[in-house]
């Protein structure tokens, strides 16, 4: 539902989103998603608006083509994802690897809950509370190293809860490279 200050226009065959607000100018964009938004101050005619729109309509088709192809061109750079049951059952078996080696510091001292979760800002979390690691469906597409790289980051987390000194010498007690590996991540 469009705000009062929005509303859905069409001029030359080009729909787009008209907000008033305090601008000098008439502003037009596209979008990733290739929609339009146009803005302009609430003294500007709405025919003035939807002439400026038209005026530029092959702009905006050339900008909503070039959207498209930026859309398909990352989208086929990612890999597919597996299912979630699928990436739950890879996690799982990575996790039951490593458990030997934090069995002392896992809370209760069992293997922790093991969750994949459709993350986008991390790779991994682990709650302390709950006993409980959360991985990103998409470290499954990521090489091994650096799925093992967080597993073993998020297992850590249990005797030290923090990035301090003591935490990254426990991972590199475990992964001596595993600033190789974060590097793996970050190529991602």
């Amino acid at each position: 539902m469009a705000s009062p200050r929005e509303q859905t226009r069409v001029a030359a065959g080009v729909t787009y989103t008209l907000t008033r607000r305090r601008v000098r100018n008439i502003n037009l964009r596209v979008r990733a998603d290739g929609s339009v938004a146009a803005s302009a101050a609430p003294r500007v005619p709405v025919m003035m608006v939807d002439a400026f729109v038209a005026s530029r309509a092959d702009w905006v088709r050339s900008a909503q083509a070039r959207a498209a192809a930026r859309r398909e061109r990352e989208a086929a750079r990612q890999p597919e994802l597996p299912t979630k049951a699928e990436a739950l059952a890879h996690i799982q078996s990575l996790c039951r690897a490593y458990y030997p080696q934090f069995a002392a510091t896992c809370p209760g001292g069992r293997m922790p809950k093991i969750t994949v979760r459709d993350m986008t800002t991390r790779w991994g979390s682990c709650s302390l509370k709950t006993g409980t690691l959360a991985f990103a469906r998409r470290l499954c597409v990521a090489p091994l190293p650096a799925q093992e790289y967080v597993v073993v980051h998020e297992f850590c987390h249990f005797a030290h809860p923090n990035h301090g000194p003591g935490f990254w010498a426990a991972v590199a007690a475990v992964l001596p490279d595993y600033k190789a590996r974060e590097r793996l991540l970050k190529q991602m």
